[in-house]
């Protein structure tokens, strides 16, 4: 028996968005291989820096990890779009800091998760449904983080699930920034299919 385990944020823990609909592990456990199992040791509001203690609580038979997290990091920074700049230089530089920030902390995290569990797939930040200029402008920002986990994922090779592929529709978010029971659905079906083809089989994968 395989264990698969969800770590992260409210992308996986999205049990307080759906309205009393299925949550993405409870969807997860429907469309899993019959060999497998699924739990979510992800918490809603999950950062970087929090994966720490969800390593901690991980099923003393948990063989797979997958990963979705930075979201709520790249939150933080949602100052930057207020910021007074001179030129479109300094713009970029200033981006280009919280990205290099950001490098640092997610490096350091996906190796302490190999370290203990080597079978790990990680997730991109998917694209949000806010209202236009904000939307455009966000998932411009988050373009220059998501080349990080690319970068990290394949240095490592380890499979990668792009969650703006998966999650690209309006009806896939219960509100700007978290899954709908639809957006659950389609990464819950991402995920079994990535369990089903060998998670990766040791080389980079990009799932959609």
């Amino acid at each position: 028996m395989s264990h698969l385990v969800l770590l992260g944020d409210s992308v996986f823990d999205n049990g307080a968005y759906v309205a009393g609909g299925p949550d993405v592990v409870t969807q997860l456990r429907q469309r899993l291989p019959q060999d497998w199992q699924a739990s979510l040791a992800a918490v809603d509001g999950g950062r970087l820096a929090d994966i720490q203690h969800q390593l901690r609580g991980l099923p003393a038979d948990a063989s797979h990890l997958v990963i979705s997290v930075g979201g709520n990091d790249a939150l933080a920074h949602g100052g930057i779009f207020e910021e007074q700049v001179g030129s479109v230089a300094e713009a970029l530089l200033r981006v280009a800091a919280v990205r290099q920030g950001f490098d640092q902390a997610y490096g350091a995290m996906l190796d302490q998760v190999v370290a203990i569990r080597p079978q790990v797939a990680v997730c991109t930040i998917y694209d949000t449904a806010y209202p236009e200029p904000r939307r455009t402008l966000a998932v411009t920002a988050l373009a220059a983080l998501n080349d990080v986990i690319t970068r990290h994922a394949f240095r490592r090779g380890l499979p990668l699930v792009d969650l703006r592929l998966v999650c690209d529709e309006t009806a896939d978010f219960a509100n700007p920034i978290e899954p709908s029971v639809q957006g659950g659905g389609k990464i819950a079906s991402t995920i079994a299919a990535l369990a089903a083809e060998g998670f990766g089989q040791g080389r980079s994968t990009v799932f959609l």
